[in-house]
């Protein structure tokens, strides 16, 4: 199996996301599973943010997200969520996407996304974007407009066939990320990790950042800013020391880091070393 679906420890995987209906191959299941994965499982950079390997092997994805109860970015996530699919016999493909929410300029491919076969049509399913990130798939056809818990999310098609996700905001509909419909493999996604958890230029580099959807709002640390962005387009945003960091993780995000990556974590970022 090209995820290492055979390796997919499915009950653990159902307990960490509260899954207990369906596991057929239909729509029904992959909506089911996309939304409480997202729902449980918390977007975060903290091994980058403290200079760490970020292993993609799924015994090591397993043991972070699943049993140690951690999050992970997209390699992570959506390597986890490819597994878990391919074991339930879902035809599933990986996208590369450059991300459109920086501004202007032509980011590398850094986003890993899926693409997957059900009821007939393909479905993107990404539970790796962090709080921007759809809930549940949005089928792969241009045009498509959804609305997911209050959040408006639609695809439109480009030249050279590249498809974008939008986000409808207040402002009106934003490109989130754009993606191309060759496929790519684990050992792209290596590759592509390798350039997120060590470059310099890399956003994931230098800073914490953690993610998690709550009802109604999308809530974002980076760093030491704190930002919540609700449904009706309010936000708040406020600077927390660093100090609380550890806290604020667990009791806002459900990452619980053992007292020695708390304490070191505190001391990267009160240092700056």
């Amino acid at each position: 199996m090209t995820w290492s679906g055979e390796q997919v420890d499915l009950e653990a995987y159902f307990a960490r996301i509260g899954h207990q209906g369906e596991t057929a191959a239909t729509v029904a299941t992959l909506r089911a599973l996309h939304r409480a994965h997202v729902a449980s499982i918390p977007f975060e950079n903290l091994d980058v943010a403290l200079g760490r390997e970020v292993p993609l092997d799924l015994k090591s994805l397993q043991d972070k997200l699943v049993r140690q109860r951690r999050g992970g970015y997209c390699y992570e996530q959506n390597s986890l969520l490819a597994a878990v699919l391919e074991r339930l016999g879902f035809a599933v493909a990986a996208r590369g996407a450059r991300v459109r929410t920086r501004g202007p300029g032509l980011l590398p491919v850094t986003h890993a996304l899926l693409v997957v076969e059900a009821g007939g049509e393909q479905w993107l399913v990404d539970a790796g974007f962090g709080a921007q990130g759809v809930r549940e798939p949005v089928p792969l056809h241009e045009g498509v407009q959804v609305e997911q818990d209050g959040w408006g999310f639609g695809i439109e098609r480009g030249d050279e066939g590249i498809s974008v996700l939008r986000s409808l905001r207040q402002e009106g509909w934003t490109d989130l990320y754009a993606f191309a419909p060759q496929t790519l493999y684990p050992a792209d996604f290596t590759m592509m990790n390798h350039y997120s958890s060590t470059h310099p230029l890399s956003k994931f580099v230098g800073q914490i950042v953690a993610q998690r959807y709550l009802p109604g709002e999308r809530v974002v640390l980076v760093r030491d800013q704190l930002t919540i962005v609700r449904t009706d387009g309010s936000s708040d945003q406020r600077t927390v020391s660093v100090r609380d960091i550890p806290d604020i993780l667990r009791s806002v995000f459900g990452i619980e880091l053992s007292p020695e990556d708390s304490a070191e974590l505190v001391r990267v970022y009160s240092t700056g070393v």
